[in-house]
């Protein structure tokens, strides 16, 4: 069933692929005080994370319950009002969904039954960029950097092959990779909200760049929610991106260009290496997406 969100959601997801500006809108809406406290809490490389922070009873096998870690998210999540929210990349919404399944395993239907279930009335923010090399482009400096954010909101970020990072270093192929994965996951996200039924508030992050506090309000009024007056509205996060990102972009743009004249001379084009995901819920090679 298509949703319409003019009364007030009880939760809501910002859905996006890395990159895309989530972390500033995320740390925007919970500077309002009114959108709940939301973070990546169902990115599985965070969940043990966030179980130690949150004290839970280990199982046996040093686990912890899935039904005692979605009560804990739930409880860390909402803000005074009971507003839920959180971040979901495209490769965690099927760990998420298989795990809910678990705990509420009567529940009939597809996806968002389930999630309505856990998370009452829930809305869906799609976040993406429209510059899809400068997207590919910040994401490597990530990879290679680990440097994910700079500024924080109490978040947990944990991953066992985590080696501290290296100087940047530029990689046509890796960026090729990378905006493939982006294509394949944006069109994953565009799939999985037309089966469900899902109309999703749109953002692009040109815009939220442009316009922090606006489209934070316009992410508000979506959700059914209003900034208390007097309320300020502040960026938690600084941006990333400086001269080099620029530098990377224009290098690219100019070398795919040039890549293009040769193939239609018969030259063949400059080789990618690595493998590209199929559409669906999949992750990319080097790391999950869902930053």
């Amino acid at each position: 069933m298509a949703m319409d969100h003019a009364a007030r959601s009880d939760s809501y997801f910002v859905c996006a692929t890395p990159r895309t500006g989530s972390s500033l809108l995320l740390g925007l809406l919970g500077s309002t005080g009114v959108a709940g406290r939301p973070q990546a809490y169902f990115r599985e490389a965070d969940e043990p994370l966030w179980a130690e922070r949150w004290r839970l009873r280990r199982t046996a096998g040093g686990g912890y319950d899935h039904a005692d870690y979605l009560r804990a998210a739930l409880a860390a999540g909402r803000s005074g009002n009971g507003v839920f929210g959180a971040k979901l990349m495209w490769g965690t919404l099927d760990t998420l969904v298989a795990r809910l399944r678990t705990v509420h395993p009567d529940v009939a239907g597809g996806d968002l039954a389930l999630l309505e279930r856990v998370f009452g009335r829930t809305a869906f923010v799609h976040l993406r960029r429209d510059d899809t090399p400068a997207q590919a482009v910040s994401w490597l400096r990530a990879e290679q950097t680990r440097t994910w954010y700079i500024g924080g909101d109490g978040e947990i970020s944990g991953d066992a092959d985590d080696d501290g990072g290296h100087e940047p270093c530029y990689d046509a192929e890796a960026i090729t990779r990378f905006i493939r994965t982006i294509e394949d996951h944006d069109a994953a996200w565009e799939a999985w909200f037309s089966s469900a039924g899902v109309r999703p508030y749109r953002v692009r992050y040109e815009d939220l760049d442009e316009d922090m506090i606006g489209t934070t309000r316009r992410v508000l009024g979506f959700l059914g929610l209003e900034a208390p007056p007097g309320q300020a509205i502040t960026a938690r996060y600084r941006r990333q991106a400086d001269e080099l990102n620029r530098d990377w972009i224009a290098r690219y743009r100019a070398e795919r260009a040039l890549d293009g004249r040769h193939a239609g001379s018969g030259t063949p084009a400059a080789p990618t290496t690595g493998t590209t995901p199929p559409e669906g819920r999949t992750r990319p090679a080097s790391k999950p997406a869902d930053r």
